[in-house]
């Protein structure tokens, strides 16, 4: 893909998204199949006077891993990445799937051991990003098992990726910048506020955001952007929800999930398709059942479900609940081997925040 909208993505991965400066540590983990922004991403941390460390992951090596690892392989955490979670000050993924489909075969429950044995890995990934040691950004490069998924072709996936990035725009920073002072507006609102009561027909929540922090997303951590997030108070979700859209896990495909909550923990879980994958994940650990975070999409641009959680997640109404580890720099205290969001449609929904109306039919109603 020869774009000229690749050079403008590296630059505002590089210098807007992670900052990168003189001197910074810098892991750019990618595929072959993404050489082109790979290559760009890697000339900018050059420029930025940053040393960048490639990690091209081979396509299919993680199938074969978990299919022929053994269980102490399966334990084992490489002290590599040990050393880039502890040391390294940002983290750029360029994320291309070759098959989204690869771990399809797997058995989910060697997939949940290893997810658990890197815990620790992820706790300390997250302290040190709350703490603005480790920054790190997430992109994604279209190919045609993408595209595919998304029910597109190439050359139209290509164009919905890079203008959801509004690479589209001579400045696409000065969108961002602008959409940030929108989230804004709206965490000002919430700051300070309690309970929150979710209704509509996919949903019948009620929790907590006392002593929370929402998290303004406006192209730093994920590029494209536009959500705002926060730790639901871990034992204060009661109720039910429904995910109207499909769950995806390492490219496989869960169907139809419900989840019942009682005292913060899933109690209950209910799926049309791979309900064994669903009930094995949420098992990874005592962590698991509960939530790490609640997102509320802002990004009314991105008006198409494409089976890819980091488009997904930001479209306009929609929220998204992920089980597992929280975010520390929302208030979370959820620890756990497992992130997971899973997507709701709000287009009939209203939340309501300490009994006033915070948003109503998928839009958010405070100006």
């Amino acid at each position: 893909m020869t774009d000229s909208r690749i050079s403008k993505l590296a630059k505002v991965l590089v210098h807007y998204s992670v900052a990168l400066k003189r001197g910074d540590q810098v892991v750019i983990r990618t595929s072959p199949l993404a050489d082109e922004l790979t290559l760009a991403v890697y000339e900018e941390a050059l420029k930025a006077g940053a040393y960048p460390f490639i990690i091209n992951e081979v396509p299919g090596a993680e199938e074969t891993f978990f299919k022929y690892a053994s269980n102490a392989q399966l334990d084992y955490v490489s002290p590599i990445r040990k050393l880039i979670n502890q040391t390294y000050d940002a983290v750029i993924t360029i994320w291309t799937e070759f098959n989204t489909r690869n771990l399809s075969g797997v058995n989910p429950k060697r997939i949940a051991r290893n997810r658990k044995a890197g815990a620790p890995l992820t706790k300390t990934f997250l302290k040190r990003a709350a703490k603005g040691e480790l920054k790190w950004t997430l992109t994604a490069y279209p190919n045609n098992a993408m595209a595919q998924e998304a029910d597109m072709s190439l050359r139209d996936y290509e164009d919905f990726v890079l203008a959801a990035g509004m690479l589209n725009l001579p400045d696409p920073l000065t969108f961002w910048r602008k959409e940030a002072a929108k989230q804004q507006k709206l965490i000002k609102w919430l700051k300070g506020r309690n309970k929150v009561a979710l209704k509509g027909s996919n949903v019948d929540i009620s929790l907590s955001i006392k002593g929370r922090a929402f998290i303004e997303c406006a192209g730093k951590e994920n590029f494209p952007d536009g959500e705002i997030f926060t730790g639901p108070v871990e034992r204060s979700v009661n109720g039910w929800i429904r995910f109207k859209y499909p769950a995806i896990y390492d490219g496989q495909e869960i169907n139809d999930v419900e989840l019942w909550f009682k005292d913060g923990r899933v109690v209950k879980e209910k799926a049309s398709k791979n309900q064994e994958l669903l009930t094995t994940l949420l098992n990874t650990d005592s962590g698991a059942r509960y939530l790490g975070e609640w997102g509320i999409g802002t990004n009314y641009g991105i008006t198409r479900f494409t089976k890819n959680m980091l488009f997904d997640e930001k479209i306009g109404g929609t929220i998204h609940f992920a089980v597992g580890a929280g975010y520390p720099e929302s208030g979370s205290k959820n620890d756990s081997g497992l992130h997971w969001d899973m997507l709701c449609d709000m287009s009939d929904a209203e939340i309501k925040v300490d009994g006033d109306v915070f948003y109503k039919n998928g839009k958010p109603i405070i100006k």
